[in-house]
């Protein structure tokens, strides 16, 4: 088996691996890079190998950055399976058909204000025909059942407690009487956070490729991120500002939905409106209503009371543009979550342009921003940023809750990788950024003793 890294190799996003097998070339995902656009662009829409030869794609959960830019290789060519669990399969049938919208809308808006600057037009990434060439591919997989792939080579796809529906996977190859067995992580889950299941254990391999967001660093105590996020919600109802939340509208929606349902009961925030503005949120919590199974104890004891977890009497769910639009002219104090989680399409950007001069905003971040894109930008603060190219002064305040993050930290990925360590000959850090990559590798060498990489972008290897 041979593995190259195409993405998130020393960065955050466009999650995209390379096996090749017996002279059969395999994805472990296809997500979106997102960062500086014309970089980004260019690693969307061109791909380091044909398309038309790609026989199958493994895909580990839904979120953009590791499904985001299936359209564009069926767009170039691809037509084998997308192997991935029911749930996500659900969800990839929600989110990419609105990514394809948003790109759409975004390339109509920027194109407009280039016509009048002589600017040449935006062409979108890919467009609705391509998503829906895609969704018929999708081919559903349960958790921990193998799956045959091809002569001499199967996989089984493990719950990793990230998303509804993400999975880790344990691919075998069997010849000439040896196996070899390769682990990739997709993104891990935390333990304890809201909604979902814990990350299971996955079986002895040989080599693991893993994910390392956080790999440098520790989350703070889950039990204290209610106490803040309810500070949050009180410190800016109290000056009549507005709450804005750029959240992924999958996963962390739902997350912090239900946490703001568990405030509201205990009236530990004030009866303030709450607006989940994103069509794709919405569609996305009607999966999670659906995939009942994936949820952990808390959860489903909120269905048991005959409580719905995602909804309840403060809370609006938007789809209409002319509803979002007039959010802008509704006075706070309230709470707008809307997409995308990054801040680089969508209506957030909208909400973000009209409220961040606005010292009575808050603007929440609730959980890692990859470099180069919008949302870096506001973690750090910087006292101007550019959205939809016009400079804005940020005067909003803006509070960082990594403790929202559905990303093992250090320990964690330690801690998930343990019952396998004894095995393993090779460990490959993906999906963070440097700092974070080698500072978990240290940390694997010193506590298991293993042969750690962390790859760049273009690097193979044979395992």
């Amino acid at each position: 088996m041979r593995i190259t890294f195409r993405g998130a190799a020393q960065t955050v996003t466009g999650s995209m691996h390379e096996l090749q097998v017996d002279g059969r070339r395999y994805l472990l995902d296809c997500g979106m890079f997102q960062g500086r656009r014309q970089e980004a662009r260019e690693r969307n829409t061109e791909f380091p190998f044909a398309a038309g030869g790609v026989d199958a794609v493994l895909l580990s959960h839904a979120h953009i950055d590791h499904s985001g830019n299936l359209p564009s290789l069926v767009k170039n060519g691809f037509q084998g399976p997308i192997f991935t669990t029911s749930a996500t399969a659900d969800l990839c049938r929600a989110m990419l058909p609105d990514s394809a919208h948003i790109q759409e809308k975004d390339a109509l808006f920027v194109s407009k204000r280039h016509r009048r600057q002589g600017k040449p037009e935006i062409e979108p990434l890919y467009r609705t025909e391509d998503v829906e060439a895609t969704l018929p591919l999708l081919r559903e997989v349960p958790y921990r059942q193998e799956q045959r792939l091809a002569d001499g080579l199967s996989y089984q796809l493990f719950d990793a407690g990230h998303l509804l529906g993400s999975a880790a996977m344990l691919i075998e190859h069997r010849s000439n009487g040896q196996r070899r067995r390769l682990v990739f992580s997709g993104d891990v889950g935390r333990h304890g956070i809201p909604i979902l299941r814990d990350p299971e254990p996955v079986p002895e391999a040989d080599c693991l490729i893993m994910e390392s967001t956080y790999g440098n660093r520790l989350h703070k105590n889950n039990d204290l991120v209610l106490e803040k996020l309810a500070a949050v919600v009180n410190r800016t109802a109290g000056r009549g500002g507005k709450l804005i939340v750029p959240a992924f509208a999958v996963g962390r929606t739902q997350q912090i939905v239900l946490m703001l349902h568990q405030l509201s009961e205990q009236d530990r925030i004030p009866a303030i409106p709450i607006f989940v503005d994103s069509p794709l949120a919405v569609n996305a919590t009607d999966v999670y209503r659906r995939h009942t199974e994936c949820y952990d104890e808390e959860t489903a004891r909120f269905l048991q009371q005959e409580k719905e977890p995602f909804g309840f009497h403060r809370l609006r769910y938007i789809r209409d543009v002319a509803e979002s639009k007039n959010l802008n002219d509704l006075r706070g104090p309230f709470v707008i979550i809307s997409a995308s989680g990054m801040c680089e399409a969508g209506r957030i950007l909208h909400h973000l342009r009209n409220n961040i001069g606005d010292p009575r905003t808050t603007v929440l971040i609730p959980g890692f921003q990859a470099e180069h894109t919008l949302g870096r930008r506001l973690v750090e603060k910087e006292p101007e940023v550019v959205i939809f190219g016009e400079p804005m002064r940020l005067r909003a305040e803006v509070v960082v809750m990594n403790e929202l993050s559905a990303h093992a930290d250090q320990n964690e990925l330690i801690r998930w990788m343990r019952p396998m360590a004894r095995s393993l000959k090779k460990v490959f850090l993906v999906h963070g950024e440097p700092s974070q990559s080698f500072g978990l590798a240290a940390r694997i060498r010193e506590q298991y003793g293993l042969d750690v990489e962390v790859p760049r972008r273009g690097d193979s290897f044979e395992v």
